[in-house]
């Protein structure tokens, strides 16, 4: 029998699938995604960030567009992610170019975080020196009093960021470290497929 990479044609829809079977699996953080950029000397820099969507052929995330990952995508437009399901013995690796998202759909997905969150996001320098958690508390207690009444609204430094994939690849551990690879690359608006040796 034939298995999903066999059959699929479509990289997107194919990984549609696969995150939901992670979603009805993984224990923890199924849309969780190594995210990497480069900074300016040309060190790349990995860490962890929750997929938010995947639309319009991209993998959505927001964020702070001060902190490291933000500045360095804004100087360099392009990073690659990674998704590895542990339970499920997978992985995806995206690479692309990235863009931000609409000013719209970064107010509508702010709207949703909890309160605390939001308040977060006003009282976080992320990435940059912080003198001490009581410093951060400090903060946080500031903007939850200059925000008590009303709304908590999106700050112009928040914001999101959708990588549009140029490359996916589906892996699936093998026995003996035999492992099942197949790599999708754009070909205009087209997807052109390869198996890769493990």
């Amino acid at each position: 029998m034939d298995s999903d990479l066999d059959t699929a044609a479509d990289p997107l829809s194919l990984f549609s699938e696969w995150l939901s079977e992670a979603t009805a699996n993984e224990l923890n953080d199924p849309t969780a995604m190594a995210l990497a950029t480069v900074d300016g000397d040309g060190l790349p820099n990995v860490r962890t960030v929750l997929l938010k969507g995947v639309e319009d052929g991209g993998f959505v995330f927001f964020t702070n567009f001060e902190s490291n990952k933000g500045r360095e995508i804004l100087a360099n437009p392009k990073a690659a992610l990674c998704f590895h399901w542990k339970s499920l013995r997978r992985q995806v690796r995206v690479r692309g170019s990235v863009e931000p998202v609409a000013v719209e759909a970064a107010d509508a997905y702010f709207a949703t975080r909890p309160r605390g969150s939001r308040i977060g996001a006003w009282a976080s320098k992320q990435s940059r020196p912080l003198e001490s958690r009581f410093a951060l508390k400090k903060a946080v207690a500031g903007y939850a009093a200059k925000f008590a009444l009303g709304d908590v609204p999106r700050p112009d430094y928040w914001s999101g960021f959708r990588v549009v994939a140029e490359e996916i690849e589906f892996w699936k551990d093998g026995k003996f470290r035999l492992h099942d690879r197949v790599v999708f690359r754009r070909s205009g608006s087209s997807w052109k497929k390869m198996r890769l040796y493990p």
